[in-house]
């Protein structure tokens, strides 16, 4: 039975306000009674439950930014969930905030509609970095979380991945230049595009494609991305390459969400709340973190140096000895308050993440899942992956399948088969589900024990 501290229900049960909607408001676009209004903080909600509802609600932080008009809004409903929540448009990297209102939008849910027989946090992206903080913040509120290309580094290990790569590309390409790695100015469009056209120039020569290879390897980033006119080259082989570091560049600063792009703008917010910068290097090991990186990528960088006539040992000796960044620890305060994923697991969680996702990488969900196993709650989780590259790129049938997965673990009180075969017979012709074994994250906040770790 879900339960809330009073402390936290006395807010919760504040009065709805008058721009809500009433319960059984017919919803615009699905065939479903819709209620819909405004959170204390002004943070907007929408709610939709189907006639024959399943007593299941799955709550989300982007759901009032357009979710009703979405085909998995669709099939969830056809299907007999209720589906809603918020936007992040006041809370933004608040999260902390932003975990609290999902619990504040389910009490709206409730009020209008009555008690769900299973609260589910979901979401993409941020939201996805909010549905796992939701369940390891209100275990005793919600019944199970399905977190999908969520930063499950945690707010601040995410951020100190993407410094690694900012500041290798800074450092081995860029020496000298104006262009930040912290301290981003306001003019964030200006900032993202001068980075962006400094490195697909490098790109045009072949120290520069070695020395985005070398950076991107640091960084974590995948070997695979989304071409500029938002198509999907094939996956490149494992011995090509030309094709691995393309990957890598595309995810770097191509498609229509590059990670330079990203990086650039949600650091500048996060400064800016945060009062400083919350990301550091210091004691950092790049040569190291080098010698980690998935063997086609290693493979790469090592034959695109050697065609380029550089040496690997001395630019990895320049990143040795280049001054080191130091963190604002109120900031790095403040991140922590936002997330810090402890593995401290009380109901089930399912994650999914596509293996070339530039934003929310492969390599944050190892860290997750190997603090849960530290925790000791390793039976309450389970991960997935799906083949394909972009961010949050997955099919309506593949994010269904997760759902439904999760509904079965909540009505039997066992895990149904979550396995690539299983999860792709339910998402029918739209399954790309893999086996896939991410490698171990090397920014980890906090630390994982190396016997957790593994897995």
């Amino acid at each position: 039975m879900r339960f809330l501290p009073l402390a936290v229900a006395a807010v919760l049960m504040a009065a709805v306000p008058a721009t809500a909607h009433a319960a059984g408001t017919p919803c615009p676009d699905v065939s479903a009674s819709c209620t819909d209004g405004q959170l204390p903080d002004g943070t907007p909600y929408t709610f939709a439950k189907p006639a024959r509802w399943n007593g299941a609600v799955l709550v989300d932080l982007d759901f009032a930014a357009g979710g009703l008009a979405s085909p998995l809004t669709k099939s969830l409903l056809d299907r007999g969930y209720a589906v809603g929540g918020t936007t992040r448009a006041i809370s933004s990297w608040n999260i902390a905030h932003a975990i609290d209102n999902q619990a504040a939008a389910l009490d709206r849910f409730e009020t209008a509609f009555g008690a769900a027989r299973y609260a589910i946090a979901e979401g993409r992206s941020m939201g996805g970095m909010v549905a796992a903080g939701v369940a390891q913040v209100y275990p005793g509120r919600f019944d199970a979380a399905v977190p999908m290309c969520g930063g499950l580094g945690g707010s601040v290990g995410q951020w100190n991945q993407k410094l690694d790569t900012v500041f290798t590309l800074k450092t081995l390409l860029f020496p000298g230049s104006d262009l930040p790695v912290t301290g981003l100015p306001a003019d964030v469009p200006g900032t993202q595009q001068r980075w962006l056209s400094a490195v697909q120039s490098a790109q045009a020569t072949a120290e520069g494609k070695a020395r985005i290879a070398l950076a991107s390897a640091i960084g974590q980033l995948p070997g695979w991305g989304v071409a500029p006119d938002g198509t999907t080259p094939p996956v490149p082989d494992d011995r090509d390459a030309d094709g691995v570091e393309q990957g890598m560049f595309l995810a770097l600063a191509g498609g229509p969400l590059p990670y330079l792009g990203q990086a650039v703008s949600s650091r500048r917010t996060i400064e800016q709340l945060a009062g400083g910068n919350p990301s550091w290097n210091t004691g950092v090991d790049y040569a190291r973190q080098f010698t980690t990186a998935a063997p086609s990528q290693q493979n790469a960088v090592r034959r695109l140096y050697a065609r380029a006539g550089l040496d690997l040992r001395d630019d990895l000796a320049r990143l040795a000895a280049e001054p080191r960044l130091s963190a604002d620890p109120t900031a790095v305060a403040y991140l922590e308050r936002g997330i810090v994923f402890t593995g401290d697991l009380r109901i089930p969680v399912l994650t999914v993440n596509a293996t070339g996702d530039q934003i929310s990488t492969v390599a944050q969900q190892q860290s997750y899942g190997a603090l849960v196993r530290q925790a000791g709650h390793a039976p309450l989780l389970r991960q997935t992956y799906v083949q394909t590259a972009g961010h949050c790129t997955f099919t309506t049938g593949e994010q269904q399948a997760a759902v439904d997965q999760v509904l079965t673990r909540l009505r039997t009180g066992h895990w149904p088969d979550t396995s690539p075969r299983a999860m792709n017979a339910l998402a029918g012709a739209e399954g790309r589900y893999l086996d896939f074994v991410p490698p171990h994250f090397n920014r980890p906040y906090p630390a994982v024990s190396t016997a957790s770790s593994t897995g």
